[in-house]
């Protein structure tokens, strides 16, 4: 405990212990045997395990949407691994339903619907999926029992800069990617409803049949939020399904200094939130939520296993809420969330979102004063997305040959990094733009000296290029 609690989240320890897959292999047992092993090499193995992960919970893991450690989660995920519960049915996992129960209502309200459904699943990408299937079960309710045959050409519509996970689950649904429609966004990142609106009208008239908007209420890149309202005014024009991916943007719901980000939410039809990622939850921790409450997901999901949903049981069997979910086996993820939420309260969970993009807003600050640093645009979330110049470049004119050789500078810096083992930060080319940093700010223990600390050593480890 006190190497992976303690030590992972000190500032003075390393980020991460870098050795290549071959390497690591060897200096890792993973051979399975046929006789067990002595405590005390198991000790060693679990040490070794410990050394060479990444630590995500330093204060200067930087490189995904997920980051530091939230103590209250922590004890209730120890809680639950030890307690081993399934959540389908009441009489196996009485408490963590009424849970799972009242934190979805809690959510339900922040996003401003009167009353609605939802469940946790394992991921916003399955959240995605389950917004896919039960729109299209929506349109259509015959698929659930007749498959796609005779079914016409369905259409569904997202964001140029959605999550991957839209492709997939239109592959995975048998819809198919290029039924696949993404509307171009504008210098921002934002989806243009006019786009919208054209793409729609064109394909009803090349007799597709479109079912579907997906909204995205902060990218995984450039942490654009879609406008949800105007996007809103296209779907009940056309009589679409809408779905607001806001996996890392719902939690801004929770302060009310920066909700308005998501304006025009309560319109959507459903919503995937995952609390694991700016309100650190703990992996995973995934809502999908619903605003009907004519038990839309149960018809859509139930396959009424008889062995396990008997309707004669000496209890209210509506708490048996395990069919209306894709998976049989799931985990108590609700319950992590619920402890979080108890030991903070609301106001505790608004606080650690402001601070979160009030340091987000101070680095910003920090790369407009520093030689070498340029911002791809001003932020409107937590996503900081910046080059950096080194010496060599700084007097060069911003032409292709300019371009081609900062485009190797953020690779050769991230390897410096992580074999150094100082920090871990986030890169990519996108949209034509050659590769950048994306610095996303988490985790409370993230102090204004981390972030003087990442420039400084950005600039240590990329001045000589």
């Amino acid at each position: 405990m006190e190497e992976v609690v303690l030590k992972a989240t000190d500032v003075s320890e390393k980020v991460c212990e870098w050795r290549p897959p071959e390497q690591l292999r060897q200096l890792l047992d993973l051979e399975l045997r046929d006789s067990g092993e002595p405590h005390g090499r198991l000790l060693a193995l679990c040490r070794d395990v410990i050394r060479y992960s990444v630590k995500t919970n330093h204060p200067r893991f930087f490189n995904q949407l997920y980051a530091g450690l939230d103590y209250y989660s922590l004890v209730a995920r120890f809680m639950t691994e030890a307690l081993n519960p399934s959540v389908y049915t009441y009489e196996v996992s009485p408490v963590f339903l009424l849970v799972e129960e009242a934190v979805l209502k809690k959510m339900i309200e922040f996003i401003g619907w009167k009353e609605g459904d939802g469940i946790f699943n394992p991921g916003g990408s399955v959240s995605n999926m389950y917004a896919m299937n039960l729109a299209r079960y929506k349109f259509c309710p015959d698929i659930k029992e007749k498959g796609l045959s005779g079914l016409p050409r369905l259409i569904l519509f997202t964001s140029a800069e959605c999550h991957y996970s839209m492709k997939k689950a239109a592959s995975f649904l048998g819809i198919g990617t290029e039924n696949v429609c993404f509307v171009e966004t504008d210098e921002r990142g934002k989806m243009i409803p006019e786009e919208l609106e054209k793409q729609v009208c064109q394909a009803k008239k090349e007799g597709t049949a479109p079912f579907l908007v997906c909204a995205t209420a902060g990218t995984t890149v450039l942490g654009a939020f879609d406008p949800l309202n105007e996007i809103a005014d296209v779907c009940e024009r056309h009589g679409l399904w809408l779905h607001v991916d806001a996996s890392w943007g719902g939690s801004a719901l929770v302060s009310r200094k920066h909700r308005n980000l998501l304006h025009g939410i309560h319109r959507a039809d459903s919503v995937a939130w995952n609390p694991h990622k700016m309100l650190m939850a703990g992996i995973q921790c995934c809502a999908f939520l619903v605003k009907d409450k004519s038990d839309l997901l149960k018809k859509c999901y139930s396959a009424k296993a008889s062995y396990l949903f008997q309707q004669d049981k000496f209890y209210d069997v509506s708490y048996d809420t395990g069919d209306k979910s894709i998976q049989c086996s799931r985990r108590p993820d609700a319950f992590k969330f619920w402890m979080t939420w108890k030991a903070l309260g609301t106001l505790g969970l608004e606080e650690r979102v402001n601070r979160a993009l009030a340091l987000s807003r101070y680095l910003v600050e920090e790369i407009k004063k520093r030689e070498g640093f340029k911002l791809l645009m001003e932020p409107e979330y937590a996503n900081i997305c910046f080059w950096y110049i080194p010496p060599s470049l700084r007097e060069t004119e911003e032409g292709p040959e300019f371009w081609a050789k900062l485009h190797l500078v953020a690779p050769a810096i991230k390897e410096r990094m992580m074999k150094k083992g100082s920090l871990m930060l986030s890169y990519q080319p996108h949209r034509g733009k050659v590769n950048f940093f994306r610095q996303v700010v988490i985790s409370p223990q993230v102090s204004r000296e981390d972030m003087d600390f990442l420039l400084d050593e950005i600039d240590l480890l990329g001045r000589d290029m």
